[in-house]
């Protein structure tokens, strides 16, 4: 099993990254949210990888957080009908705090707006998965986030979404919105820092 892989990103985009690595360029699916993160071409970049095997492929897919991974791990081998591209497209749409939120809470609707994504899909990624993420007593610790603070980051990640959707924004664009807010500011921007770059 391959976990991980660090090496020098070749070139990247919004679906794929190739790393360069011991004189071999591995092809890495990503989602856009890891894309979004990724350095410029020629820097030294680690992933968090799984391999999914089949008959015909063995296909890399590739992610910023061991809790990325695992959440992507688990959407394909609990639930029925959420295949690597399905799963990888969710992931592309929302963050995983945002993921995280609409499952535990039950919000079909936001959750059915991925494109991709209809409501009985919807249904049952809460069905199947409200039970396994981000309780603090559960069996996964890495599912709820990398130590130390990363779950501040997460909760003033969650609460700028939140409030953007007050002010009107559809959940995944409101995410999206952040996102790039974060990126712009450090893991360690507040809400308020958030929600005014996403604003502008």
């Amino acid at each position: 099993m391959i976990t991980s892989i660090q090496g020098t990103l070749a070139a990247a985009t919004p679906l794929h990254a190739i790393i360069e690595l011991n004189g071999f360029g591995y092809e890495v699916n990503v989602p856009v949210t890891t894309a979004e993160k990724l350095p410029l071409p020629g820097a030294i970049v680690k992933l968090h990888t799984l391999v999914i095997y089949r008959e015909d492929a063995h296909t890399l897919y590739g992610f910023t957080t061991q809790a990325e991974r695992d959440f992507f791990r688990l959407m394909i081998e609990h639930v029925t009908g959420v295949g690597p591209k399905g799963a990888l497209g969710i992931m592309s749409r929302l963050s995983l705090s945002s993921l995280e939120s609409a499952i535990r809470a039950g919000d079909i609707a936001s959750l059915s707006k991925v494109p991709g994504i209809g409501k009985k899909t919807a249904e049952r990624l809460v069905v199947e998965l409200r039970a396994k993420v981000g309780s603090t007593d559960s069996g996964s610790p890495e599912l709820g986030s990398d130590p130390a603070p990363a779950p501040t980051g997460q909760s003033a990640h969650r609460d700028a979404v939140s409030a953007l959707v007050a002010l009107g924004y559809k959940g995944a664009d409101a995410d999206q919105a952040v996102r790039h807010a974060a990126l712009a500011l450090g893991a360690k921007a507040t809400t308020e820092a958030l929600i005014k770059r996403a604003l502008n």
